[in-house]
């Protein structure tokens, strides 16, 4: 955390032993749930289906009883009360009576140094005009976590008196006070769990997975441009160098390979790279949720990677990833970029609409 007007900040807890076998737990369970989920529908167990169903969620339901007594001390210490002048204001999102307004605000404590700080708040829109930059609010926040201001709409009338005839200079910047990073060691070890919870259920089922008599694999299908793998389970086609799946009709081509001659019946999972598709089928007389992969619309892939690439923050995009799947409700397609500023996410419907967006973070 950065402060440089006095403000005592709480030293970052992200990185502790405790912080961090968490992470390893968490993601192993997140990683060991979806694998159950795609490995019971390979291996035709119900049983394994609803345990990656229930896992999670009891998983959640520990972990929130866990941390019970630390919100309840949170809860229990005496939030600050102190004024604040509106430096800006921003609105950022707002589709009802409620508007998303990122603000800066010059704070101004009673007791101890003032320092400047940006928050996301709420406000409804008959209120916004209430809230110009100049004005003195009231605001409220932890006395060992200062970056948790948050504006009081409805102050008491002593200080909405206080408020009213207060007039505070601006804070420089350099006293500005932000949460404490994440870093990176939560994230590594949490992707290490999920790894590895997803590896324990692969490797439990292995001998069902990879022993089964009907999914020996054919010969490879090698030609100048690309080589293609197919068993009863699953399907890869790789192109070769200078190619690219989002060239027209390349997709339409590849998974006519896949298909030709055969009822693969429905899909699992479909997932698009540059250079490689793969297609996981589910397997022939089970009820697994599944969907035909010659019915995705194809034309739309291009448009919904250009789209994630140029509008969701992403300006030196590295790579991409289109991910199809239903294993419950709509058929949902997923675009992927990762680049220096972070991942984003574009998520679609099966006509190739957009349905959500997550900016790189």
């Amino acid at each position: 955390m950065t402060i440089t007007a006095g403000v005592s900040p709480s030293p970052p807890t992200h990185n502790t032993p405790l912080a961090l076998a968490r992470g390893v737990l968490t993601g192993g369970v997140v990683g060991a749930s979806l694998a159950a989920l795609v490995v019971s529908t390979i291996v035709d167990r119900p049983p394994l289906f609803v345990a990656g169903l229930v896992v999670p969620v009891a998983y959640g339901l520990l972990f929130r009883l866990a941390g019970a007594p630390r919100r309840a001390r949170e809860a229990a210490v005496v939030p600050r009360t102190a004024l604040a002048m509106i430096e800006s204001r921003e609105a950022v999102d707002g589709e009802t009576s409620d508007v998303t307004v990122r603000f800066e605000l010059s704070v101004v404590p009673d007791e101890g140094p003032a320092f400047r700080m940006k928050i996301t708040q709420g406000i409804n829109l008959v209120d916004l005009p209430d809230y110009r930059p100049g004005g003195v609010v009231v605001v409220q926040y932890p006395p060992d976590r200062p970056w948790r201001v948050q504006i009081v709409k409805r102050p008491t009338p002593e200080w909405e008196e206080r408020a009213a005839s207060a007039r505070l200079d601006s804070v420089p910047g350099t006293a500005t006070v932000a949460a404490p990073p994440e870093g990176c060691a939560f994230g590594l070890v949490a992707l290490f769990g999920l790894l590895l919870g997803a590896a324990a259920v692969v490797l439990f089922f292995r001998a069902e997975l990879f022993d089964r008599g009907d999914d020996t694999p054919k010969p490879s299908v090698s030609t100048t441009s690309s080589t293609i793998v197919v068993s009863s389970a699953s399907g890869t086609v790789a192109l070769g160098p200078g190619q690219s799946f989002l060239n027209q009709g390349e997709l339409d081509r590849a998974l006519g390979s896949l298909t030709k001659g055969e009822d693969t019946g429905q899909a699992l999972t479909v997932v698009v790279q540059e250079r490689l598709l793969s297609v996981v089928f589910s397997p022939p007389g089970t009820q697994a949720p599944g969907f035909d992969p010659r019915t995705l619309p194809f034309d739309r892939f291009p448009a919904l990677v250009a789209d994630a690439t140029s509008t969701l923050g992403v300006h030196s995009p590295q790579s991409w990833q289109i991910t199809v799947e239903r294993l419950t409700g709509p058929l949902v397609i997923r675009v992927v970029v990762t680049g220096a500023e972070g991942t984003a996410t574009l998520e679609a419907d099966g006509q190739g609409r957009v349905t959500r967006r997550a900016p790189a973070r």
